[in-house]
């Protein structure tokens, strides 16, 4: 398998970012990542597409999808990110459901924006979390935002600036409601694709005496991403990349990697039945003359848990792998732990394996 980390999540000032997207491209490129995905609110930016290089050579692909949400409701709950629609959906926002339906009608994926993200009422921002779990058609969830995650330790002015200028003291994972909601869709026998991102803006704030950018974009592309893995590598021409890592997003074959605390390029998920690995997304019938292995692999030591169903069933300290023979059908995912300044920080999430009787 061949993989690629990008950030599927940020801005740029045609809605509420501070750089256009060429600029963007240099910071992922100064990041290492390799492709990203720009998501203005409400705005579908056509034109822009294509790979961008560094002066060393290395190659990036940007692309353009939406974030999108209806501007009367208040708060602005209910954020969707689309990919892959090839013209403006902003007609359609009034209801998630013609939303969604929008979408699949176009081929288009979906994934739930930050699906609970906190109000922060000291500095006046509301909490922009998805209130409308009755709909059907979105193909996943944003588990962990970086953005988000800094907005829920902004419990006062002294925390915001702490947090601004010290900011790997605070991130630590996703929220947890995030990942028991995975774990319910995924028990209800939906299959859901988690992705975690950066929600870029790269606007500056005055918090107290202090005025800063919170935060750089390049900074953000270094921390909560997502990897994908796809069978052939990219072909260096955009449109038939991009249906390449749509296609891997679809199929859940990828993972979120906190990409701060140490490099998770190179972390594999995989089930083996005989001479047969599939990967991360995989549906897999749990055979009756031969054994079903999971095996887990990172780049490098950590704390290690399997999930069946969002129970853990083997676990694995100060490892840098992990193997579990399946006896029961069900929905198995990894989570991997790592310490970074002086505490145990969430790392890597696997997408799940599907175990089918």
């Amino acid at each position: 398998m061949h993989e690629y980390a990008g950030n599927l999540h940020s801005h740029t000032p045609y809605s509420d970012g501070a750089l256009y997207h060429a600029d963007l491209a240099q910071a992922g490129l100064r990041a290492g990542l390799d492709f990203l995905l720009v998501t203005d609110h409400n705005i579908w930016v056509d034109g822009v597409q294509g790979y961008h290089t560094a002066p060393a050579g290395k190659k990036l692909l940007l692309l353009t999808g939406e974030e999108m949400h209806n501007m009367q409701r208040q708060p602005q709950s209910s954020h969707l990110l689309v990919y892959g629609v090839p013209h403006e959906l902003a007609a359609h926002t009034s209801d998630p459901q013609m939303l969604l339906d929008a979408v699949n009608a176009a081929g288009g994926l979906a994934f739930v924006a930050h699906p609970f993200d906190p109000a922060a009422p000291h500095f006046g921002e509301a909490a922009y979390a998805w209130e409308d779990w009755h709909v059907h058609g979105f193909h996943g969830l944003e588990i962990w935002n970086y953005m988000s995650e800094y907005k829920s330790l902004m419990t006062s002015t002294t925390a915001a600036a702490r947090y601004a200028f010290f900011p790997a003291h605070g991130i630590s994972g996703p929220p947890p409601a995030a990942l028991h909601k995975w774990d319910e869709l995924l028990a209800a026998g939906q299959t859901v694709t988690a992705i975690g991102n950066a929600d870029a803006h790269g606007n500056t704030y005055n918090l107290g005496a202090l005025r800063r950018c919170v935060f750089p974009y390049e900074h953000l592309y270094r921390a909560v991403n997502t990897h994908v893995l796809l069978p052939e590598p990219l072909r260096g021409e955009w449109r038939a990349d991009e249906l390449a890592i749509y296609a891997a997003l679809r199929a859940g074959s990828c993972f979120v990697g906190y990409d701060a605390p140490a490099a998770t390029r190179g972390f594999r998920f995989s089930a083996t039945v005989g001479a047969t690995t599939t990967n991360m997304g995989a549906q897999v019938r749990l055979p009756t003359a031969a054994a079903l292995q999971l095996h887990a692999h990172t780049p490098a030591l950590c704390n290690l848990r399997l999930l069946h169903n969002g129970t853990t069933v083997a676990s694995a300290v100060q490892a840098d792998a992990l193997d579990y023979t399946v006896s029961v059908p069900g929905v198995y995912r990894i989570e991997a732990s790592i310490k970074f300044h002086g505490r145990m920080r969430a790392w890597i999430f696997s997408n799940p394996i599907y175990v089918r009787g």
